[in-house]
This record gives C-alpha cells, structure tokens and sequence, in this order.
C-alpha cells in the first residue's frame, strides 16, 4: 500500500469515524436484543497470497459449525431478519473500521478472498492481491449485483463453490486488475463517492454514473 493510499484512508477513518462508532453502538444493541449473541462474527481471509487476518462482520446468519465458503442460496434460510436488512445497505461491514486502522484492508481495493480460492487459482490472486483488499472497489460496485443473483440460484455448497470458482472468480479478477491499472487517490474517492449513493439509494444498477473525465476509460473497460 502507499503512503499516499495509507493516509487517505486514515483521513477517511478520522472523518467518518464521530457518525460510523455511534452507528456501531446502536447496530450492536439491536442486534443483542433481536437477534441475541454473538453480535460479530469474524472469518479468514487473505491480503497477499500468503497472508491472512480475520475480516469483522456483524453476524447476520444464525450461527453454524459448517459456515465455511462463499454465501449462496444453500445459506440463504440461515440469513436472520434483521440481517438481511444489514447487508442490503452493507451495515454488517462496518466492523471493518478496524480492519482498516489495523492496515488489513482499504477503503478501496478487491473484496478479500477465502484462502481456499487462493490456494485454487495462485496465478489470479498474485495479481490482484497487489492491491490491497478493500472494504469497496471496482469489482463490488460492476460485478456483486450479478454474483450475488447467480449464486442465489445454487442450493448445495457444491453447486455455489463450483459456479463461484467457474464465473465469479475471474471475472471480478479481470475487474480488479482494471482498477490496478488506474488506481489514485482521485479514483478511489470516486469509489467511495458511488458507494456511499448505492448506499443511500441515489444510485442503482451495474452501470456506474459518469466518472470523471480523467477516468472515462475505466468505465468504459470495466
């Protein structure tokens, strides 16, 4: 990561953190008393093709000895109400503050991978992981849309591993290599500026809005 992706996020941190830790308290509160413990839910995943640390959540599936793998439509029935309402504004993420003070993740960057897919495809992720993981990125805002409705359609932890590791994983990789090419302070604060409208409902859909002009290309590759 560089000192200049570094400061960015820590400025970031510093001026989102007096509306974000409130919001924390609050989530956490809800779900103690809607959903019952444990409020986190913590799992592996990769910063480098050798590195691994653990990515916060707040739990938004019933607790399972199995949760291992990505989430299809096999984990669909274990997603609880309240979280399901988290994750559709991407709320369950934003334990990840910490993931970024620690240095783990970025703002902006590819989704951070399950060790198994990288020990699946090393050439891939030797490339992608040259960019530090993300809470947001490129790949998120064009590609989980559809991800998210393919995997819904699979109903066995086979059928979701075997589509994921088939269509999924490339083509967010292809996606996030996009991004490395062009990477700046600029084009992540664009990032974090689309996010933040899907968030809030201003923005919709895989296309994203008009980047600046510096970066029409980009939209256009991706």
């Amino acid at each position: 990561m560089t000192r200049a992706k570094r400061l960015l996020d820590l400025l970031l941190l510093a001026a989102l953190a007096p509306f974000l830790v409130p919001l924390l308290g609050v989530l956490c509160l809800l779900l103690w008393l809607f959903q019952g413990r444990p409020i986190f839910y913590g799992a592996e995943r990769m910063r480098s093709v050798t590195e691994g640390f653990t990515l916060w959540k707040l739990r938004s599936m019933t607790a399972s000895a199995r949760n291992s793998g990505v989430s299809g439509g096999d984990k669909a029935l274990r997603i609880t109400p309240i979280g399901r309402k988290l994750r559709r504004v991407r709320l369950d993420e934003v334990p990840q503050l910490l993931n970024i003070l620690r240095g783990d993740i970025s703002f902006v960057g590819p989704r951070p991978p399950l060790r198994e897919y990288v020990e699946r495809f090393p050439a891939i992720y030797a490339q992608v992981l040259r960019s530090r993981p993300g809470v947001t990125g490129l790949a998120s805002l064009v590609y989980a849309g559809h991800e998210t409705m393919l995997l819904a359609r699979c109903q066995t932890p086979e059928e979701t591993d075997a589509v994921y590791a088939r269509a999924c994983v490339p083509r967010k990789a292809r996606i996030d290599l996009i991004y490395q090419q062009h990477q700046s302070v600029g084009f992540d604060l664009w990032l974090v500026a689309v996010t933040a409208a899907r968030v809030f409902g201003l923005a919709k859909g895989r296309r994203l809005p008009r980047p600046p002009k510096a970066w029409a290309g980009v939209a256009r590759e991706s």
